[in-house]
């Protein structure tokens, strides 16, 4: 088993491929078979699967998230950050903040066009900490 804490530095809102660095965490853990579960310890970001081929996917995740849930709608009561406060907290909480995946062979086991992204929800860059556990 192996935990391990890794740093993501965001230069805001955006999805950020961190398949490598989940990839090369379970392969230097040693564990050949298993499952390697990942933690975002924040309530304004997000951890998703989605295609890694077309960048179109991403801005097309964005398009719709940025219509569903609107920065400084004025239903929204806490903004103490700014106006894309609620709105971040809204956006995590309709995705995951954590992620399941399996370990076979010593490797992240993952599907053709699969990656792994750190949503950052705010529009200012913030330092994200992920726990990640492979066992």
């Amino acid at each position: 088993m192996l935990q391990k804490e890794l740093i993501i530095e965001t230069g805001g809102r955006a999805l950020i491929d961190i398949t490598a660095r989940i990839a090369q965490t379970v392969s230097g853990s040693g564990v050949e078979a298993g499952l390697c579960h990942v933690f975002l310890l924040h309530t304004s970001a997000s951890l998703l699967i989605n295609e890694n081929a077309d960048p179109d996917v991403l801005a097309d995740l964005e398009t719709f998230f940025s219509g569903l849930v609107e920065d400084g709608d004025a239903r929204f009561l806490h903004r103490a950050e700014g106006l894309d406060d609620m709105s971040a907290h809204i956006r995590a909480a309709l995705t995951h903040t954590e992620l399941t995946l399996p370990v076979q062979n010593g490797r992240l086991v993952l599907g053709t066009w699969q990656g792994i992204y750190l949503w950052e929800h705010r529009y200012r860059p913030h330092r994200r900490r992920l726990v990640v556990t492979i066992r």
